[in-house]
């Protein structure tokens, strides 16, 4: 295909690679399929894989319907441990003790999260504070305590989570727009009176779309597309 191409009115369901950002994504699939005009919705970290949502040409001005979507997760937590980002981008830099956790405070500590709650997002975030990135701050040595970062209302509709492992967690998590998996995992550690961080992330679902719909990075067609009726 020589001359790029518009796709109107339609968007692509694309489950993103481990290590890629979601810029990398969105750079990737515009080249692939010559768009001149692409976005995604809702940003994965790096490590996490799952549902990207690619918005085309004029699809382009629905991005906001789909960030507005509930969104389900699956993936895994281990207690005991703690990391500056949560998750295993950064070394370690806490152990906590994890002999006094038992599976009631675990099943009290998960229904905790259940309903409307409040959050501060992780400071390796791409939230943006003074005009620069949450994890551009913190990657400048910023402690989290010293920034001013918003606290947001979202609201986790379902919380399920497999203890057989014990530290590592296993959960799912169904929840509104704008809800950190990381900050639910930094709490839960916080509110077993010891540390945790996150493992592992699947986005497994956008609204109506699962990963049954998602094409692969490597192997996408831009003749795969869906349609909003």
């Amino acid at each position: 295909m020589d001359e790029l191409s518009e796709v109107q009115d339609k968007f692509y369901v694309i489950n993103k690679p481990k290590e890629w950002s979601s810029f990398d994504v969105v750079k990737k699939i515009r080249n692939m399929g010559r768009f001149k005009k692409i976005g995604h919705a809702g940003t994965l970290d790096p490590l996490a894989t799952g549902i990207l949502i690619m918005c085309v040409g004029k699809y382009t001005k629905k991005i906001d319907y789909f960030q507005s979507l509930p969104k389900t997760y699956t993936g895994k937590l281990v207690l005991g441990k703690t990391t500056p980002s949560i998750d295993l981008e950064t070394e370690f830099d806490g152990d906590y003790s994890i002999e006094h956790i038992n599976e009631a405070m675990m099943e009290d500590v998960r229904l905790s999260f259940l309903g409307a709650i409040q959050q501060v997002p992780p400071i390796y975030s791409a939230i943006k504070l003074n005009g620069q990135r949450l994890f551009t701050h913190a990657r400048n040595g910023v402690n989290a305590d010293d920034l001013q970062i918003k606290i947001r209302d979202v609201e986790v509709y379902r919380m399920d989570i497999d203890t057989a492992h014990f530290p590592e967690i296993s959960f799912e998590i169904e929840c509104s727009k704008g809800t950190y998996i990381r900050s639910i995992v930094r709490d839960f550690g916080l509110k077993c009176n010891s540390g945790a961080y996150m493992s592992e992330l699947v986005r497994t679902k956008i609204g109506d779309w699962g990963l049954d719909k998602a094409q692969e990075v490597a192997t996408f067609n831009s003749e795969i597309h869906e349609v909003l009726l």
